[in-house]
């Protein structure tokens, strides 16, 4: 993770897993914590989202407090509800040493949102930036592996202009 300045994880454990610590995370960090919440279900250590400098963003708290990483926290933890910071009801990052941390509980549909706000906030700051494509265009789209492993039929990037 160092030098990153976006960290996601993407985890399954339902034990209370710890992926990320205080001590991996710098100054500025972004941290999207994803992975198929359940209760019990955490990735990243209580005293990461305890530290001075973080802002933590939730999809809706009610449902972050049962399957999200604020499920560690007391109830009066304080939280951020995605909706509020794209209304302009709350406050984003507040300066550039501030660390953010987007805790997602899996709805799809704000996942898109929130992917589309950042896209929309960064058109705006950096007036534009480099498309990528990110979904492979497979000979065989039943082999959703071919691409990734090398096996199986080949793939290529679509490419864009």
């Amino acid at each position: 993770m160092q030098g990153a300045d976006i960290v996601t994880t993407v985890t399954a454990d339902k034990r209370n897993a710890v992926i990320l610590t205080p001590p991996m995370v710098a100054p500025g960090m972004h941290l999207n914590a994803v992975g198929g919440d359940c209760p019990g279900k955490t990735e990243l250590h209580p005293d990461l989202l305890r530290m001075p400098n973080v802002n933590v963003v939730v999809e809706y708290e009610p449902q972050s407090r049962i399957e999200g990483e604020i499920q560690q926290m007391s109830g009066g933890f304080r939280v951020t509800e995605f909706a509020d910071l794209a209304s302009g009801a709350a406050r984003g990052r507040a300066d550039s040493a501030e660390i953010t941390i987007f805790d997602s509980v899996g709805f799809a549909l704000e996942d898109f949102s929130a992917l589309r706000f950042l896209h929309d906030l960064l058109q705006e700051e950096r007036g534009g930036g480099r498309r990528i494509d990110l979904v492979p265009d497979l000979d065989n789209p039943k082999d959703l592996f071919g691409g990734t492993l090398g096996r199986g039929t080949a793939s290529r990037m679509r490419k864009t202009a």
